[in-house]
């Protein structure tokens, strides 16, 4: 299979992994044929790539870190909590619920479970989701990628459990805000701002009553904007005095936020959001904690069309963690335009006058 922006698909191409819902639900199923009523519907929708069948690329599959049941399970119960925490009783009530603790340390032990069943410790993140599944899946997200980055700095289970239910939690502080200002497409007022800015304090208080929760996973909340040069908030805190599970979070959660499509803006890819987070270390965060998350995410995951120097154009078949720029490539395109009889595979760890270009 291979990724490919909507905008290039042709009507009848056949969907090769599905599209969720918010609620964890399948949208659209696995061997879906695409039509042109289909395509304008996902359009609508928000979704700007789908993944494909192509025979030039049979065989290659994503290095998915989560199963489709994990997701959709842990996808639910946000979906539950949010539901729950924007209805009118939850506004006048506790809004929390008093098994909150509990769902969500089962929810992270499936999915730490399948992040520890990898024999590497690589993220591989390749589900698609509309627009207004967005909060749910980017908090899975998060949690699988602050995982990730517990794992590799040798926390013990209750560490990355305390961590894993702070980064799914982290936003839970954004179903205090407006509607109106989360729809917004411009730019906020500096009173809107100030409301936005507010969801990090809601979240901590809203966590921290839970008796069943950890106080440092209430901090992931509170702290997640917190900068490592003091520019952030609500408390302006910098360097060591924000608490290094919040930095991890806040990590994952730009890094997953760039890499997904917005109403507002295109998403960026991987490598783009690597040099962002590359730029950042020492004035947004900690460029030790950069270093270490960059070396667990691909650059260009696997099944990713890619523009080779050479003009060729192929398509990730293979990543290595210790060369994550230089993955295996299948040839789909020759230089010239011309289909190759048989696909073939290069190693850029041997090629190296070859270079990748660009994704396309």
């Amino acid at each position: 299979m291979r990724k490919v922006q909507l905008d290039r698909i042709q009507p009848g191409a056949t969907l090769a992994k599905p599209i969720f819902r918010e609620d964890g639900n399948v949208l659209l199923g696995e061997g879906m044929p695409l039509s042109e009523r289909f395509i304008q519907r996902l359009r609508d929708l928000g979704v700007d790539i789908v993944y494909i069948e192509d025979e030039l690329t049979a065989g290659i599959e994503p290095n998915e870190t989560l199963r489709e049941e994990t997701r959709r399970k842990a996808a639910a119960a946000m979906h539950k909590l949010v539901a729950d925490q924007m209805s009118q009783s939850a506004v006048k009530g506790r809004a929390a619920r008093p098994e909150l603790g509990r769902v969500f340390r089962s929810v992270f032990s499936e999915i730490l479970n399948d992040v520890m069943r990898r024999e590497d410790v690589f993220a591989g993140l390749s589900e698609i989701n509309t627009h207004d599944s967005y909060l749910f899946q980017h908090s899975i997200n998060v949690a699988v990628l602050a995982g990730i980055i517990g794992i590799a700095k040798g926390y013990n289970r209750n560490q990355l459990e305390e961590l894993g239910i702070g980064a799914l939690l982290f936003d839970i502080g954004m179903t205090k805000v407006p509607r109106a200002i989360l729809d917004k497409k411009g730019p906020l007022t500096a009173e809107e701002r100030k409301v936005m800015e507010r969801h990090a304090v809601d979240g901590y208080d809203l966590l921290r009553k839970e008796h069943d929760l950890s106080l440092l996973s209430a901090h992931c909340a509170l702290q997640h904007h917190e900068r490592y040069d003091g520019s952030g908030y609500p408390r302006g805190l910098r360097g060591g005095e924000i608490h290094e599970y919040a930095q991890i979070v806040a990590i994952a959660d730009v890094f997953d936020a760039l890499t997904s499509s917005r109403s507002y803006r295109k998403r960026y890819t991987p490598s783009e959001a690597i040099e962002f987070l590359f730029a950042a270390g020492n004035t947004y965060f900690d460029l030790e904690l950069v270093r270490l998350f960059c070396s667990h995410i691909s650059m260009y995951p696997v099944s990713t069309t890619v523009l080779l120097s050479t003009g060729q154009i192929g398509v990730v078949a293979r990543n290595f963690q210790v060369a994550v720029h230089r993955p295996v490539i299948r040839i789909i395109r020759e230089a010239g335009g011309r289909v190759p009889a048989e696909p073939y595979e290069i190693d850029l760890r041997d090629q190296l006058h070859v270079t990748i270009v660009r994704e396309i």
